[in-house]
């Protein structure tokens, strides 16, 4: 399978959709065959011996020439391959435009997070498939959801999200915050360490609501 350029006269005019199109969509002809089919061009045209510097130039690579007619020999400076039928031209304006993959709102980590380390994420939510050890910390622009046991620091919502939570296993951190407001372990209820936790803002008030048993 391959493509087929259709270039049309004025060459500088199509050279400059070809460009834009190009711009668009930087890797769409990399790695791809092309042909290039000539059946609107002028079998005399001082430009067309210019043709293979200028797809070089733009690392086009032909694979040969269609739509010539009977005899139709090439200027010499093209050098390209032979001269081919059949095929299915398809034009410059059907180049797609390359869209940017969509970023991760969301980080996994699939380890624990060791004593000294710290893990931030200020695009979205932190998921730690493991534990945080005491002198660790998760940052996250959302909510923090901890498999283990939460020892160290857990600051969520740091991009202004007040919607933002923690949830943790066991609870025996050092520090925990959302949206600025925090509190350390010595202002955390004693019947909620040690416990699985979901950690939320009512107002300008940290809530530590236990969740189940362990």
């Amino acid at each position: 399978m391959a493509l087929a350029l259709v270039p049309q006269p004025p060459l500088d005019a199509w050279l400059a959709e070809l460009d834009a199109q190009i711009a668009r969509a930087p890797n769409f002809f990399q790695g791809r065959p092309v042909v290039l089919d000539v059946t609107f061009l002028p079998r005399i045209d001082p430009d067309l011996a210019l043709l293979a510097e200028k797809f070089a130039g733009r690392r086009i690579r032909l694979l040969g020439i269609e739509g010539a007619e009977a005899g139709f020999v090439p200027p010499a400076a093209w050098n390209w391959p032979p001269i081919l039928s059949g095929g299915r031209p398809v034009g410059v304006s059907e180049v797609p435009e390359e869209k940017p993959a969509p970023e991760s709102t969301s980080l996994v980590r699939e380890d624990n997070v060791r004593s000294g380390q710290s893990v931030s994420f200020p695009k979205g939510d932190v998921t730690v498939i493991g534990s945080v050890a005491s002198g660790a910390e998760v940052i996250a622009g959302g909510s923090i959801h901890i498999y283990g046991s939460l020892r160290g620091r857990a600051i969520a919502g740091i991009m202004g999200d007040a919607k933002a939570r923690i949830f943790c296993r066991k609870l025996e951190a050092e520090l925990i915050a959302i949206d600025g407001l925090y509190k350390t372990a010595d202002d955390m209820p004693a019947n909620v360490r040690g416990k699985a936790a979901m950690i939320s803002l009512d107002g300008d008030k940290i809530v530590i609501a236990p969740q189940g048993t362990n």
